[in-house]
């Protein structure tokens, strides 16, 4: 007899439904694998065996064939470990052969029969949902799977033991409850920047249209202060998004206890970060920060220490908000939908442009510096500004500063229009102006006469590209949002061109 179990491989966030068949049969004592495991799954033979051991069943003297079906798709990772060892007991008679019909199973096995958490209970419950059937994951993992759905069958057993005593009867297992992370309440405030009056309006509009931003100054003028305040202004996950976010958070193993968060993601990478670190990659093509940035920030400090080559892979991620990653033998895709906020010194010295300071090596030091940035990823950036170094006036009698919830009220109201003006337009998924197709928002953006005068002379004086053109028209339809405006004025029209000049500039040094 073949005992069945289904079961998931993963591709991207998706679960992929993978059959274990096991038979019982005479032969050579031993258990074989086959279905194209990896090393890890090749492993789940020693500790399946050990925690039957340790839960009081011995393995058969008899040949053991363990087939993952379909067999010419590559299997990875530990979680194989459960299903394996319920096939196996159900072959034996050790537990009712029609009990895991109906569920799909993950879980890693430790050696003395308990069941460790694995990651990507949250896709794989999702895709067992899709299938009609229940889910039989870790107990630590349950929190986390309990979010595919209130109508969802859910298991969470911390042994094998218990999952045998609970089709025995001689055990019920309660259903998990869904697990939230406390909401963060120490977020850093806007009101803690003294000064930066023009870098934090810049900030606000990066927020209000999701909008890429690049900060450029001295040392210790604050833009990674005001970077790490962007989150204190966002608004928080819709349900979709948040899914979205899990899915990959889950798939990379950072759902801490499997609580979700409805904040959104903030990530920071070194610049010493690998293309596979930063776009994803790796042995099992895993999710890089680009798409554990999804629908948050990825910001980049000392922007042009990166190596130019990874800097220039996050091109395409910012056009189709994904990140392809293409091996021999597969293909995978994560979603990849950030808002790229990115701080640099002028040059290496750091010093370049500030009054009263010459630096021995001459203009070489800025224009060598900036050239580590191509072009194409610049011509990407909606916003760049230049972050001067706080004045001592600034610091000993510093203005009254907004609060973050102030701004993040005017946030709110601007995304909440973008939103209601895309749904009427007949496209609901788009909540952000940064995210609007070109052809969508010409027919969006409004412009009065002086307006559109004014953008036809920046646009041949300057030189903007197509891109660069639709660039602007989008941050100025942001700007309207904030002003409540229907029609993009002058007024919204030079302030994103302004924000689009140093750009230009940085473009042409490199």
């Amino acid at each position: 007899m073949v005992a069945r179990v289904s079961t998931v491989a993963f591709q991207g966030i998706e679960g992929v439904p993978v059959e274990v068949q096991v038979m019982v049969a005479p032969g050579k004592v031993g258990m074989h694998i086959v279905g194209l495991p990896d090393k890890a799954v090749a492993e789940s033979r020693e500790r399946v065996q050990a925690a039957l051991h340790a839960s009081g069943l011995a393995a058969p003297a008899r040949k053991v064939t363990v087939n993952l079906a379909p067999a010419d798709l590559p299997k990875e990772g530990s979680h194989f470990d459960l299903p394996i060892a319920l096939g196996l007991m159900a072959a034996l008679g050790a537990i009712p052969s029609d009990a895991l019909s109906g569920y799909s199973v993950i879980g890693e096995l430790n050696l003395d029969g308990t069941i460790a958490p694995v990651a990507g209970a949250l896709p794989a419950a999702i895709a067992a949902y899709a299938l009609g059937k229940g889910i039989i994951c870790p107990a630590d993992s349950g929190p986390e799977a309990a979010w595919a759905g209130p109508d969802i069958d859910i298991l969470a057993p911390v042994s094998l033991i218990a999952l045998a005593n609970h089709f025995r009867g001689t055990q019920v297992l309660s259903r998990p409850e869904p697990a939230a992370r406390a909401p963060a309440a120490d977020l850093p405030d806007l009101a803690d920047i003294k000064g930066q009056e023009s870098a934090k309006r810049a900030l606000e509009v990066a927020a209000a249209g999701g909008h890429n931003l690049l900060m450029a100054g001295p040392p210790g003028s604050g833009k990674s202060m005001l970077a790490a305040r962007l989150p204190s202004i966002l608004p928080l996950l819709s349900p979709q998004e948040l899914l979205e976010v899990s899915m990959i958070h889950s798939i990379a193993g950072q759902l801490s206890g499997g609580k979700l968060s409805d904040r959104r993601p903030f990530r920071a990478p070194h610049h010493s970060a690998t293309m596979a670190a930063l776009i994803g990659g790796g042995l099992r093509a895993r999710p890089g920060e680009a798409s554990l940035a999804h629908n948050g920030i990825l910001f980049l400090d000392e922007f042009p220490e990166f190596y130019p080559p990874v800097l220039d892979a996050l091109r395409q991620p910012l056009e189709t908000a994904e990140c392809v990653i293409a091996r021999a033998n597969h293909r995978v895709s994560y979603p990849a939908r950030f808002q790229l906020v990115a701080a640099m010194n002028p040059c290496r010295c750091g010093m370049a442009g500030t009054p009263g300071h010459s630096c021995a090596r001459g203009p070489r030091c800025q224009s060598d510096y900036q050239a580590r940035l191509s072009g194409p990823l610049l011509d990407r950036i909606d916003i760049r500004i230049d972050v001067p170094a706080v004045s001592a006036i600034d610091l000993i009698r510093p203005r009254p500063s907004e609060p973050s919830a102030v701004v993040a009220k005017r946030v709110a109201a601007a995304r909440l229009r973008q939103m209601q003006r895309y749904a009427d337009a007949g496209a609901p998924h788009i909540l952000v102006n940064a995210h609007a197709s070109t052809g969508l928002i010409e027919q969006l953006a409004d412009i009065d006469d002086g307006g559109r005068q004014l953008l036809h002379d920046a646009a041949e004086r300057f030189r903007f590209s197509a891109r660069g053109y639709h660039r602007v028209l989008k941050v100025a339809r942001t700007l309207a949002d904030l002003d409540g405006s229907d029609r993009l004025g002058r007024i919204h029209l030079a302030e994103a061109i302004s924000y689009r000049i140093p750009s230009e500039q940085l473009t042409a040094a490199a």
